[in-house]
């Protein structure tokens, strides 16, 4: 795995995930899973789309995601 993904869900991280540390992890990921740290010019526009897609559907996963205790710990 991508060891400069962080974990972006409490506790890990005491706040909400930020669009920018979504964005970064979705990047790690798209650079890890297609080998290319920068894509050609020919395959700019593809791997733009993969970021996008995998910062969606990060941000839906942290959106949905419970985590138990996390509530506890806030409030205490």
């Amino acid at each position: 795995m991508c060891r400069s993904i962080k974990t972006l869900r409490p506790p890990a991280i005491p706040e909400k995930a930020t669009e920018e540390e979504i964005r970064a992890a979705a990047l790690q990921y798209v650079r890890k899973v297609s080998g290319f740290r920068a894509p050609a010019a020919h395959n700019q526009e593809v791997f733009a789309a993969a970021v996008d897609a995998i910062a969606e559907a990060t941000r839906d996963l942290l959106d949905g995601i419970q985590v138990r205790g996390a509530a506890e710990r806030m409030t205490a």
